[in-house]
């Protein structure tokens, strides 16, 4: 509970604990000023990061991806293009045993986030209940919700699915944005492209990143390959770093090792590869 009363006013609520989220998580926790809260809906964090794709174990991350690897310790084999990790689960915990150790943030799991909160058509927080609860509204009466107010809100809740692209999908329901038009069809190296370089502030206070951000663009289907969850999370985490009014990439005044690959993916030439 006294965590709950400590985030109930927080600098920034990331929703969603899959790759995106956590790498957007580790990147703004950097900064031990920013208080970082993590509303994840599965008792386990890490979404579809802890295997890699068709439930095989080894995960595939394109370059220049792998910098993020390097900087967490996370050992690959190195290809032309891309790395592989021996086994997905190796991300995973490595990012979140940085990550949570650290005392700007903490992970809400087993929470979904219901709705949003806003003011002044200004995304200023989340309205979160107990996942279980939130499954099964249509079965007993009302429980109500607690709420979470935020400076910024980061919204990776992956492609669409019961709490999937839910951000997004709000926005549309109230009509802060005309459309969510879902993924298209299957390119992943065009998909990793797009998803890193649109992910954006959709709506003041809003930053989507990670598989969400195919949904409202209608970009393709990535597969599985995770180097552009990793980058795209980066990103949202300088977007809401320039959003709070702190020293970014985006701006170009981190005082940080210079992210290269941000660098390409906030660059206004659409032709230039970001990942």
């Amino acid at each position: 509970m006294t965590d709950m009363i400590t985030h109930a006013d927080t600098d920034v609520v990331i929703v969603g604990a899959g790759s995106a989220g956590l790498s957007c998580a580790y990147e703004l926790s950097k900064n031990p000023n920013v208080k970082v809260a993590i509303i994840e809906q599965s008792v386990s964090p890490g979404g579809g990061a802890w295997l890699g794709g068709q439930l095989f174990s080894a995960m595939v991350v394109r370059k220049p991806a792998h910098r993020f690897l390097d900087e967490i310790g996370v050992a690959y084999d190195e290809l032309e293009h891309y790395v592989v990790i021996k086994h997905a689960a190796l991300f995973t915990s490595t990012i979140m045993s940085k990550l949570l150790a650290r005392p700007n943030v903490k992970l809400f799991n087993a929470v979904a986030a219901e709705d949003l909160i806003i003011k002044e058509d200004r995304v200023s927080g989340v309205v979160t209940n107990w996942a279980l609860v939130s499954m099964n509204h249509n079965t007993q009466s009302c429980m109500d919700p607690n709420v979470m107010e935020a400076k910024v809100v980061v919204s990776s809740c992956g492609h669409d699915g019961p709490f999937g692209a839910t951000g997004v999908k709000r926005l549309k329901s109230i009509g802060m944005i005309d459309k969510v038009p879902g993924m298209k069809c299957l390119d992943m190296n065009t998909a990793e492209d797009a998803i890193v370089r649109h992910t954006r502030e959709v709506v003041p206070g809003m930053i989507v990143t990670g598989m969400e951000v195919a949904e409202i663009d209608g970009s393709p289907r990535m597969g599985p390959t995770f180097g552009a969850m990793m980058i795209s999370g980066q990103k949202a985490a300088h977007l809401a770093l320039k959003a709070l009014g702190l020293p970014n990439e985006i701006d170009c005044n981190y005082n940080s090792e210079v992210h290269p690959e941000l660098v390409l993916a906030s660059a206004e030439d659409e032709t230039t590869a970001s990942v």
